[in-house]
């Protein structure tokens, strides 16, 4: 016999590929557990009938990514969904893997701001530092980590390279060493527009809340979320 993974037995009766709806559908072994593997010969996709397993499910990923961006927790979205939290911890960092960071256009306006959280325990502070721009509101750039120059360069450096017009930030000591004079303004209401979306982003994301027992476990995971959050709706979705 074959061992070719694509070798196929005989077609199937009256059986559609899930992806792609088409007919050319064959039989192609048994899986582990002895259920009846079928493989579409139109788009390559291997199947089962009825998967016991819910995380197998083609819409499964788009469902993570809808109750993510609605701030639902790691233990919520996954009762929600039937799977467990160590598949739903995978399935958030591989799709979060597949996002790029939007471009960036120059001669821009930003604000950039630093969003205290927890990873691990509660006395492990955290801090996101970001770059919202002016015009649009879109966040074109963040980091997570301590508040220290190394954090906060992680994102200054990308609007340098983008040849920002003018930076906002608050009265914190460290920008004045980081960003350009010329450009850099502490002026009052100038970082307006960044202090309401932290407020936003502490509603939306349970896990940034300032009084919470919802917090990150993982700095992998908690960036994951970031992406996923700020960035999705910029680019298509990539179904794994």
């Amino acid at each position: 016999m074959s061992k070719n993974p694509t070798w196929c037995s005989r077609v199937s009766d009256d059986m559609n590929c899930p992806k792609c709806k088409e007919k050319k559908v064959i039989k192609n072994g048994r899986t582990k557990n002895n259920k009846q593997q079928y493989y579409c010969k139109m788009c390559c996709h291997r199947f089962i009938e009825n998967y016991t397993n819910q995380a197998y499910k083609l819409d499964i990923n788009q469902n993570i990514i809808q109750l993510t961006k609605e701030g639902l927790g790691i233990r919520s979205t996954a009762r929600i969904l039937k799977i467990s939290t160590t598949t739903l911890l995978k399935r958030i960092v591989s799709i979060a893997r597949n996002i790029r960071k939007p471009i960036i256009s120059k001669g821009k306006t930003y604000e950039v701001d630093e969003l205290c959280t927890y990873i691990r325990h509660k006395k492990n502070y955290i801090w996101l530092v970001y770059a919202l721009e002016k015009n649009s509101k879109t966040v074109v750039s963040f980091n997570v980590g301590k508040r220290t120059n190394k954090t906060l360069s992680g994102v200054l450096d990308t609007l340098k390279l983008s040849e920002a017009k003018k930076i906002f930030t608050d009265r914190l000591k460290n920008y004045r060493y980081l960003i350009d004079e010329k450009i850099h303004s502490v002026k009052r209401f100038g970082t307006n527009h960044i202090e309401r979306n932290n407020l936003t982003l502490r509603t939306h994301l349970k896990r940034l809340n300032r009084r919470s027992i919802c917090f990150s476990k993982s700095l992998a995971v908690l960036n994951s979320v970031l992406k996923i959050y700020f960035w999705l709706d910029l680019q298509p979705i990539i179904i794994l």
